[in-house]
């Protein structure tokens, strides 16, 4: 048997013996590196907790979510049947929207490359963009024109804050260029200013419409292929305000341009608005902003401490705002404005008619207040000398008059609800001396005629509205001597006259309503003036209130033009669902009882149906049954010609209602100053009422199954091809 070598043995264990102490070393290596590694990670965490913590927690503060709110249509406006009045027109357009990390360099860099593929209207740009242009264009020459001298005195002026010394530095740099250096800026430099101009007026995170007018296909699309290479500029559709009437009480809205009013900057803020969003300015757009206006698609953008943005969410779609049906019927509102201007040019025809400038029309209805039309003209003249006849709505209820007898209905009211006259009363016509003044009735100048107040009415007494006045003052006529009126006489009348909508607001749905202007002078002369409409003035909207409140039995109701809100036309042919209709609201019923209103009522009926009625020769013949009162008032002339300021003229004026027993329509014409002689003027008002109330019958047979559109129903094209885009719209707001 063979014995083993115990050599081998022996150097086999020595090899395993060096490789137990080789693995044992490499793995003191790996656990003392590990432990190395570890210890300069906890060094590291330890550093950026400890030494960097509030650093980064200021940083991360730093960071903020800015809500940009994007554009949507605004509710289109229809009248009563549906017929479009107001819409939106898309076109293309071109936005830029700065970072707060974008610096001036920046923002001239994406302008100077803009300009090369757009063409910009250059005519909005100002002597001071120039001015500020070229002071970015040559900066060290600029603030080269201010000594150190000067500089040094600026910042040691103690009075003014860091930002008033800059500003004031500024302008002096400015005041110091030159227009030969102002020349210095090329056609092209013009076009790259009228697009940084416009970036740099701009809001952080919130898109600057830089052109929107007349942006062509090929502008869009250029731009939009190279928007990679223009930071911050975006393709994208906005929305023109495009009106389909010329009727001023629809209003209008800002342009992007524009933007939120100043005076009104916080209110809309509040409300989430952007600076540059379009808002309703005036009438209709103004009044319902809020419905118009829409809710618009909201973006957060999350931005660092940079002002970077990092994050972008889209938190709200949005949608177009509501539409909005008006109580207006525009063909019947486009008949009777014709009638308007037709009659209002016939006058200004005749003699004496130097002052003549201008005619109103309201048509209602008694019962619910809805404004059926709303119609007024002014005579103005055009830069080349030329007469044109311009939308004046508005007038009606911004403007004041006084209105003569039509006011008489109101004046027996009165006397009845404060028991100083009777239903059926007779009193004398005749002549009244006032302290040697004469006043008497138009048809009965120097004679004795015996009337009630049935007969007053119908031939206009101005002597029976005197004895009413007489006795409500509680008074004692002597003639030859004076009368003691006291103020509360004046205020017992005119606190009457309020019940019915005289001289006070009507409450129509329209901002900037007028009251009229009450007289100061408390003279008995002027108490009698009063109570045959020649002292007060009213507008014709409150005659359109007052003779309404008659019509329908003693109740006040408010007037207004919107009649419906609706959905959003979802394929923009049919309307959407009614989401709110507006009811009648009641302000207040007059104090009088039935017999005493249906007395003035049968007395107005005579007015247009009696032998010796004021208004029979014009409505005699009707087919209709109406009742009415025709108004002339003397008057002192102050309209826009100042040098004509105290000349005396005649206004004249209409109210009426029908049918009379069941009345449908109320209706108001008023003529100021037709004429300077009193025996010289065509009676427009009472051709205006009649041609008017004619209209309205035989729109309303034709038009019977109409009068109510309903959901699913088909929008109805305008009565006109008119259409004023928003430029026009703010020329005439201008205007």
């Amino acid at each position: 048997m063979r014995k083993k070598n115990p050599s081998k043995k022996k150097r086999a264990a020595s090899v395993k013996a060096k490789q137990r102490a080789n693995l044992s070393f490499r793995m003191n290596v790996l656990f003392f590196s590990i432990f190395l590694l570890f210890s300069m990670l906890i060094l590291r965490l330890g550093y950026m907790q400890i030494v960097k913590g509030e650093e980064y927690v200021r940083q991360l503060a730093q960071t903020e979510e800015v809500t940009v709110n994007s554009s949507v249509p605004r509710g289109r406006i229809y009248d009563r049947q549906g017929r479009v009045l107001v819409d939106n027109e898309p076109k293309n357009a071109i936005t830029y929207t700065k970072l707060q990390s974008t610096t001036t360099k920046d923002m001239l860099d994406v302008a100077n490359n803009l300009a090369k593929l757009i063409k910009m209207d250059t005519k909005p740009i100002t002597d001071r963009d120039k001015r500020d242009y070229w002071i970015t264009l040559n900066k060290e020459k600029a603030y080269a024109k201010v000594s150190k001298k000067e500089q040094q005195d600026i910042n040691n002026d103690s009075d003014l804050e860091q930002k008033e010394k800059q500003a004031k530095l500024d302008q002096l740099v400015r005041d110091r260029i030159t227009n030969d250096e102002l020349r210095e800026l090329t056609k092209k430099d013009l076009q790259v200013l009228a697009i940084y101009r416009l970036m740099a007026a701009g809001y952080y995170l919130s898109p600057q419409i830089i052109k929107s007018d007349n942006v062509t296909n090929k502008e869009f699309a250029i731009v939009s292929e190279n928007l990679s290479e223009l930071p911050g500029v975006n393709t994208t559709t906005d929305w023109a305000r495009v009106k389909k009437s010329s009727l001023s009480i629809l209003g209008s809205t800002t342009t992007p341009r524009e933007g939120i009013p100043k005076n009104l900057v916080d209110y809309y803020l509040a409300r989430d608005y952007s600076r540059n969003d379009r808002v309703g300015k005036s009438y209709i757009e103004q009044q319902y902003e809020e419905i118009l206006q829409g809710q618009k698609a909201v973006v957060k953008n999350a931005t660092n401490g940079k002002g970077q943005v990092v994050d972008t969410e889209t938190t709200s779609e949005g949608s177009p705002g509501k539409e909005l049906m008006l109580t207006i019927d525009s063909e019947l509102q486009e008949s009777v404005d014709k009638i308007v201007e037709e009659q209002l040019l016939f006058a200004k025809a005749q003699g004496a008619s130097s002052l003549l400038d201008r005619a109103f029309l309201v048509m209602m209805n008694p019962n619910t207040g809805e404004v059926l039309s709303m119609v007024g003209k002014k005579l103005e003249t055009d830069e080349n000398g030329k007469m044109t006849v311009d939308d004046y709505a508005i007038g009606n209820f911004t403007s004041a008059y006084e209105v003569g007898s039509v006011v008489k209905p109101a004046t027996l009211l009165t006397g009845y609800s404060q028991n100083a006259i009777k239903v059926g009363e007779p009193m004398l016509d005749t002549p009244i001396n006032i302290a040697g003044t004469i006043k008497s009735s138009v048809f009965n100048r120097s004679g004795a005629i015996m009337l009630n107040d049935l007969t007053a009415l119908e031939r206009s007494s101005n002597v029976y509205m005197f004895r009413t006045a007489f006795r409500i003052a509680g008074v004692n006529y002597v003639p030859g001597a004076g009368l003691a009126v006291k103020q509360e006489d004046f205020t017992k009348i005119r606190n009457s006259y309020a019940q019915f909508g005289l001289g006070v607001k009507t409450g129509i749905d329209l901002p900037g309503e007028f009251e009229g202007v009450k007289g100061t002078e408390t003279l008995s002369g002027k108490l009698l003036d009063l109570v045959i409409g020649q002292y007060d003035t009213f507008t014709p909207m409150q005659l359109a209130q007052y003779v309404s409140t008659i019509a329908n039995g003693g109740t006040r109701i408010q007037p207004h033009l919107a009649k419906e809100i609706r959905e959003p036309s979802v394929d923009g042919k049919t309307l959407g669902p009614v989401v709110e209709e507006f009811a009648p609201k009641v302000l207040n019923t007059i104090d009088n009882s039935k017999v005493e209103i249906n007395q003035v009522k049968e007395g107005m009926r005579r007015v247009y149906f009696g032998s010796q009625g004021s208004g029979a020769s014009y409505f005699r013949d009707a087919k209709f049954t109406a009742a009415g009162k025709t108004g002339t008032a003397q008057s002192v002339y102050y309209g826009p010609k100042k040098s004509a300021y105290g000349t005396a003229t005649l206004s004249v004026s209409h109210i009426g209602f029908a049918p009379y027993e069941n009345p449908e329509i109320a209706y108001a014409v008023l003529v100021p100053w037709i004429s300077t002689n009193e025996n010289h003027y065509v009676a427009i008002n009472n051709i205006i009422a009649r041609k008017a109330v004619d209209k309205y019958f035989e729109l309303q047979k034709k038009n019977m199954k109409k009068e109510k559109q309903k959901v699913g129903e088909k929008i109805q094209k305008p009565i006109t091809k008119e259409q004023i885009d928003e430029d026009d719209a703010q020329k005439m707001d201008a205007q």
